[in-house]
């Protein structure tokens, strides 16, 4: 059985999460975001917004972003995103290893 049989996760394709976060961006804000576009500096996401892609990335991919993890770093661009979206799925993966 495959780690992710086992957690009843599909496995991470990164440009699947690039492009759906792209589209949550794009349906959200009327633009067309590069996936290394800084959304903050170029006025596309506030803050307010960022709250509006936590809730998103926490439903869409069962992930939990909390404490360190709740940092503009994180929410800069599409790419960024989507591997903190990446890294979270990996550790939840771990934890449920154990």
């Amino acid at each position: 059985m495959t780690p992710e049989q086992q957690t009843g996760k599909a496995p991470f394709d990164v440009d699947a999460v690039v492009d759906e976060i792209t589209r949550f961006v794009a349906e959200q804000t009327r633009t067309k975001p590069g996936a290394d576009q800084d959304l903050f500096v170029t006025g596309v996401a506030n803050s307010m917004f960022a709250m509006q892609l936590v809730v998103f990335l926490e439903q869409t991919y069962s992930v939990t972003v909390a404490g360190p993890d709740l940092q503009l770093t994180n929410f800069r661009t599409v790419e960024s995103m989507a591997a903190l979206v990446g890294r979270l799925r990996a550790e939840s993966a771990a934890d449920s290893d154990v």
